[in-house]
């Protein structure tokens, strides 16, 4: 995505979005990284808006809910089609169990 007006502030929220990736790996996701983190807010929270104050970034940062995030993320991957095929889910399930 093209530059956005909150990318000015990515160095001064920083600490916020580090804060929110240790929170979401307490809660087991951790593989998420600040930069997927602040495509989403660009993409999903910060869509239509022109003007931003840090302390609204600081404010949309802390807010994200995991699953927000991990529904936009799997839509994302379904239209980029970087989905895996049937062998890979399938070892990844067995994996899990």
């Amino acid at each position: 995505m093209d530059h956005h007006p909150a990318d000015q502030f990515r160095d001064h929220v920083k600490p916020f979005l580090i804060s929110k990736m240790e929170e979401f790996c307490l809660l087991g996701y951790d593989k998420i990284t600040d930069e997927e983190l602040w495509t989403f807010l660009k993409e999903k929270k910060w869509k239509k808006i022109e003007e931003l104050k840090v302390h609204q970034i600081a404010a949309d940062i802390l807010s994200v809910k995991v699953t927000d995030f991990m529904n936009f993320t799997t839509i994302e991957a379904y239209k980029n089609g970087n989905t895996f095929d049937r062998k890979d889910a399938q070892r990844l399930l067995k994996g899990l169990i």
